[in-house]
Formats: C-alpha cells, sequence, structure tokens
C-alpha cells in the first residue's frame, strides 16, 4: 500500500521532543519497555491458548496419585513362579485385592492400581501363564513398569511461571495437574487502519490501485501474538476521517498503516499531535521502514504507524508492533536467535538494514531482491536479519521471526 514515491527516502520531521532516526534497537527496546501490562483475568483453559500467564501456573494434584501400572501384565510379588490370585483394571480400585504376598500374581491393567506388596509388573509380552500360574520369558521382568506416587507432579508444584505464553502441551499439561482455569493477561485488542485513496481490499488492481496486503499480513501475524483483532478498516486519505477512525474505547493498539511518512496524503503526525499524543518513536534508522511511530494517547491506547509498502511495513511491525504486544502481556520475551548470514548484503551506513533469510543448516541465507514495496522475497522468509552497519560479510545477526 505505498504511499508517496520515495516513502522511504523521504526527509523526515518528527514530533516535537522525540529524538530524529532512533536508532533500530532502541526503537525496538521502547516498545518492549514502555507499556504496563495489560490486567489479569481468570479463564478456563479452552480460551487460555495463546494468551501470557499473569500468575504462575502450578499443579493442583498429585500424579500418580497412588502407584500405578505402567503395562499391561501382572502385578508380582516375591521370586517367581507366581500364583495369579486376582484382576485390577483401571478406573477399578483394588477391592478384591489385599496385600500381596510373595509368590503371588495379580492380573494388571495399564493405569491401574498397583496392590499392596507388589514389587514390580510383569509386561505380558515377557509372561509364560500356565493355568494360574505365570512365570517370565529368559529375559525376566527387567524394570518394574510402576509409576510410583508423586513421582510426576504434587500439588504445589511450577507447571509454567508468569511471563510464559499458554501453548497446546502448556494446556494439556494444565489439565492433567487438575487445573480448569488460568489466570492470563487480559488480549490487547488491535485495530487496524489501512490508509490511501488507491487502496482495494480485493480484486486485480487496476491501474494506479494497490491491493491492501497488508491488513491480512497483519490479521495473520497478530493470530500468532495472542492479541485479538478488533476490526479492520480503509480509511481515505483524509485528516479527519482517520481522527473519526482513532475514536472509542474497544481498543488498546491501532496499527495505521501508509500515513506515518510526511508527504500530503500523509496524516498521521497530524492527528496524533492534534490529539495531544505523547510521542516515544517518530523515524527508525532502518531500511527499509524508516518512517515508523509509536505514540500513545491520552486515553492510554497506543498508536503504531507503519509505511505503507509492504515489506517495509512487515520491517516496522516487528520492530515495533510486536514487541509492544508483548509487552501489553507481560510475555518473558526470550533472546533473539543468532546465526551467521551468508549471501549477497548491503549494510546501510545510516542505520540497520533488515533482510530477509532462509536459515537452513546453522546459519542464515539471504534472500535476494527485497524491496519495500514488494513482498516477493520475504514471502518464503523464515526470519528477518537485523544487520548493523559494521557488518561484515558472514558474521553472526540476530534473526526475527516474521511467521
Amino acid at each position: 500500500m505505498p504511499t508517496s514515491p520515495g516513502t522511504d527516502a523521504h526527509p523526515h520531521t518528527t514530533a516535537p521532543g522525540v529524538p530524529a532516526d532512533l536508532p533500530w534497537h532502541r526503537a525496538h527496546r521502547l516498545a518492549a519497555t514502555l507499556p504496563v501490562p495489560l490486567p489479569a483475568e481468570r479463564v478456563p483453559l479452552d480460551r487460555a491458548h495463546g494468551r501470557t500467564l499473569a500468575e504462575p501456573a502450578v499443579s493442583a494434584a498429585l500424579l500418580p496419585g497412588t502407584d500405578t501400572a505402567a503395562m499391561d501384565g501382572y502385578a508380582i510379588a516375591g521370586p517367581a513362579p507366581w500364583r495369579i490370585t486376582g484382576r485390577v483394571l483401571a478406573g477399578h480400585p483394588a477391592t478384591d485385592v489385599t496385600a500381596m504376598a510373595p509368590g503371588t500374581a495379580v492380573e494388571i491393567a495399564t493405569g491401574a492400581p498397583v496392590p499392596p506388596g507388589a514389587g514390580a509388573v510383569l509386561p505380558i509380552e515377557l509372561c509364560l501363564v500356565e493355568g494360574d500360574t505365570v512365570r517370565p520369558s529368559e529375559t525376566g521382568p527387567g524394570r518394574t513398569h510402576i509409576r510410583y506416587t508423586g513421582e510426576d507432579l504434587t500439588p504445589g508444584r511450577l507447571l509454567a511461571p508468569a511471563g510464559a505464553r499458554v501453548t497446546a502441551t502448556l494446556t494439556g499439561l494444565a489439565a492433567h495437574a487438575g487445573l480448569d482455569e488460568l489466570t492470563v493477561r487480559r488480549s490487547p485488542r488491535v485495530r487496524l487502519i489501512a490508509t490511501g485513496d488507491e487502496v482495494i481490499g480485493s480484486g486485480v488492481p487496476a491501474p494506479g490501485q494497490v491491493r491492501d496486503a497488508l491488513t491480512p499480513l497483519l490479521t495473520a501475524l497478530l493470530a500468532g501474538t495472542g492479541a485479538t483483532l478488533a476490526g479492520a478498516a480503509h480509511v481515505p486519505d483524509r485528516a479527519e476521517l482517520l481522527a473519526e477512525s482513532l475514536t472509542g474505547t474497544d481498543w488498546d493498539v491501532a496499527v495505521v498503516t501508509g500515513s506515518s511518512s510526511v508527504g500530503r496524503a500523509d496524516h498521521l503526525h497530524g492527528v496524533l499531535t492534534r490529539a495531544g499524543a505523547r510521542w516515544h518513536v517518530d523515524g527508525v534508522a532502518c531500511r527499509p521502514g524508516h518512517p515508523q511511530a509509536l505514540a500513545r494517547l491520552g486515553t492510554g491506547q497506543w498508536v503504531v504507524g507503519l509505511p505503507g509498502n509492504p515489506y517495509a511495513a512487515l520491517v516496522g511491525a516487528v520492530t515495533l508492533l510486536r514487541p509492544l504486544l508483548d509487552a501489553l502481556q507481560g510475555r518473558t520475551r526470550p533472546a533473539p536467535l543468532r546465526l551467521p548470514v551468508a549471501g549477497k548484503v548491503h549494510p546501510y551506513d545510516g542505520g540497520t538494514r533488515l533482510v530477509p533469510v532462509h536459515l537452513t543448516g546453522g546459519h542464515a541465507t539471504a534472500i535476494q531482491g527485497a524491496r519495500p514495496a514488494s513482498l516477493l522475497s520475504a514471502g518464503t522468509a523464515d526470519a528477518l536479519a537485523v544487520i548493523p552497519a559494521d557488518w561484515t560479510p558472514g558474521a553472526p545477526a540476530d534473526l526475527l521471526p516474521v511467521q
């Protein structure tokens, strides 16, 4: 969704009090550290996936609650041979089995409680049964094949710390540990606002038109952040319409694409300044994606301005939007992956260049042909390599995921 020719090279006038052309790492860090996490709420497990823990998740269960069989077979006591005296199935207490005497065996199912006195469970494939007697095959019983009381979980055991993302496996673990709910941060509500008279939302653009690639891109990106889409709109290049789109209280973050530069059709600066917004980022010393913006309204709502060119907007999204959403959720951010970067890369003397890369064999390979207005190179990328001005060929660089 290009705004005006030469957007990325346009002379930039920053908001009052905001340093011009913030270094990329500083802008990235500001987005990750300025926000205060959103309030916590208690939600059922089926609503927790993708959210961020506001409190540690701890086990409520003792698992196993009693010694249980890890295999189908026979619980055995003492030396072989063993006389079979009963049966225990999973889900049924061993009501008809008393403490086992040496030389006895009880047929048992996986997950069934092991009777007192049993020293091991002999797997069925290692059993030789003759009438009411069982003995081992030549390989013998081997391991005990008993899961002992509390060996997996005990009440109060930490499952995951505050700040951890609730994954599918953590959801299953929480259920396994007897939990029905988790305390998570409220999901950030994100409004997407695409600007531009030339922008169309579907179909093949006619000459002079541009297909909106950013709303689909950002919607997909949001799906992996734990954020909630709070509406998407297209706004023509009119300041009053952009200002109107930034009203309301049903959103926490507004992402405005295509109006963050200083062309005649770029109204975001004026709209936010007139609204009394506090600016934190107004231009980043990187290529592409220079005209990025981060501001906060008096209501506490955040506004992220991204360039209209699709690849430049992607750079802005990983620079400002993703760390902002992580911070609003109190999410613990892992250190970035860092690998050697191969291929033809031209560092940007004035700051940082972000390059799409493929990850293979312990290194990153630059994808050639990346341009601000095209997603062709980035469309299959695994990550963006953060290339500083003093980078040398083959040197390592931080990698930011784009999927």
